[in-house]
């Protein structure tokens, strides 16, 4: 690769690696402003913990699927248009909970107190499950897009720039909603569906012409091309297409067993990291006591500081202390993440700086897993299946929900958030031993790729 290829590659690495955060931070403004809007939602409109739980658990089943379903597709087509796709029809979704109460002159929404009725609990709940599958739209092509543009040894340090966000979006939103409703009060929840929606459609375009597919079609050599010698027409032989791909991913992602430790892992840790985002604003207000402004603010240092902070040293710890084993790193964060949120749990709750303290730290040892998972199957599956393996983890990470949404919406109205906190803690401890059995894991599967491109190659030949 000549000096000047290596400036315009790393000119469009470094773009396609923010652009990518940009429109991912946009992607959870139209997701977990309900977080934030909860208590508002069960304050003005009736909606029972009950309810609000089965709707975080369908939305997030739907979503695991979409991700799933969309990693075939961004292994194989377009990913910009479909992660530009994915966010305008999220902020659509957005819009009509928004201006759903409108269609009481309609059908009767709302009841003769201003309460939904249970037609508009079917309304809000319907769409914000098929808004699951909207966002299970945006991850995919990430994930392929950052295994076109980032070399397999420095992924776990980049992807994990790429990964704050999460944090970056989740946070904004927090503190956005949170101003929202203390200024305005809950009866302007309407306001934190349609300000993040008109944000996001603009984020869609966004995406739609900044990002580009590969580094070839801007001219540049793809990245196996650019340290290794061999001609290219040596290396066109075996081409992922019909039948070769089918056996590529099932050797590298459904028969690998890897990829199913790390998907069982994704699934302990996302049920701690959904305890803390769906659930904080509700339990910060409600069990410690704090006021919404205050409560909003929480979580979003929890997003902003600590999980960004958690992410990126967890990243360049990796790289750097790990050689690269991405699940090594895991084992250790989600031990701390299990323990902080035991002692945020055991805080009492007229210690608030105490306890905002021990949920930021959850939020930092959180985010090493949470990013490291998805960097380990990216690894692990190779660039041509990378997406189909996150596929498989977010089907587990979001399955999920079913404990931390309908599961802990029934624990808290039923028992109490005690009960909540017990149950997330026991999930986190499981976690821990599940990554553990692949301490002696290799960094990546990139030479298992390689055998398995000769094979196909050999029978297809």
């Amino acid at each position: 690769m000549t000096g000047e290829q290596k400036k315009k590659y790393n000119y469009w690495q470094w773009r396609t690696l923010i652009v990518l955060m940009l429109g991912y931070a946009f992607y959870y403004f139209v997701r977990k402003n309900f977080s934030v809007v909860m208590p508002a939602l069960e304050a003005e409109l009736g909606i029972t913990k009950v309810q609000l739980g089965l709707f975080l658990t369908l939305n997030g089943i739907i979503y695991g699927l979409s991700r799933f379903a969309n990693g075939f597709l961004a292994d194989r087509f377009s990913r910009r248009k479909l992660m530009a796709s994915g966010l305008f029809l999220s902020a659509t979704a957005n819009f009509f909970i928004c201006f759903s109460p409108a269609m009481d002159s309609f059908v009767d929404v709302l009841d003769t107190e201003g309460k939904a009725t249970l037609a508009l609990v079917y309304i809000i709940g319907s769409v914000w499950v098929l808004n699951g599958y909207f966002q299970g739209m945006g991850v995919p092509p990430c994930m392929s897009l950052m295994a076109h543009w980032i070399k397999p040894q420095e992924l776990a340090t980049k992807q994990s720039i790429w990964n704050a966000s999460h944090s970056i979006g989740a946070g904004l939103i927090s503190v956005i909603c949170a101003f929202i409703l203390d200024h305005y009060g809950y009866s302007a929840w309407q306001m934190c569906f349609a300000v993040p929606a008109s944000i996001a459609v603009v984020g869609a375009f966004v995406l739609l012409f900044a990002l580009k597919d590969t580094p070839s079609s801007v001219g540049l050599p793809e990245l196996e091309d650019m340290d290794d010698a061999k001609p290219q027409e040596e290396k066109k032989e075996v081409e992922l297409t019909g039948g070769a791909f089918k056996q590529f991913i099932s050797r590298l992602v459904f028969r690998n067993p890897i990829i199913w430790i790390l998907a069982v892992s994704n699934f302990c840790i996302y049920v701690v990291r959904f305890t803390i985002l769906d659930w904080g604003a509700t339990f910060l207000t409600q069990y410690k006591g704090m006021e919404i402004s205050h409560a909003g603010s929480v979580v979003a240092a929890s997003e902003i500081i600590g999980g960004i902070a958690g992410m990126l040293i967890a990243g360049w710890f990796t790289d750097r202390f790990m050689k690269s084993r991405a699940h090594r790193t895991c084992l250790f964060c989600t031990i701390g993440a299990t323990l902080s949120f035991f002692l945020f749990w055991k805080t009492p709750a007229d210690m608030n700086w105490l306890s905002s303290v021990f949920l930021c730290l959850s939020s930092f040892f959180v985010y090493g897993p949470q990013a490291l998972l998805g960097i380990a199957a990216s690894n692990q599956a190779t660039k041509h299946a990378c997406a189909t393996a996150n596929g498989i983890l977010g089907v587990f990470g979001y399955a999920s929900t079913t404990v931390s949404g309908l599961g802990f919406g029934y624990l808290a109205q039923h028992f109490g958030w005690n009960a909540v906190f017990m149950v997330s803690v026991i999930v986190g401890v499981i976690g821990s031993l599940v990554i553990a059995t692949m301490w002696k894991a290799k960094a990546d599967g990139y030479e298992k790729a390689e055998k398995v491109l000769a094979e196909i190659g050999h029978k297809d030949s």
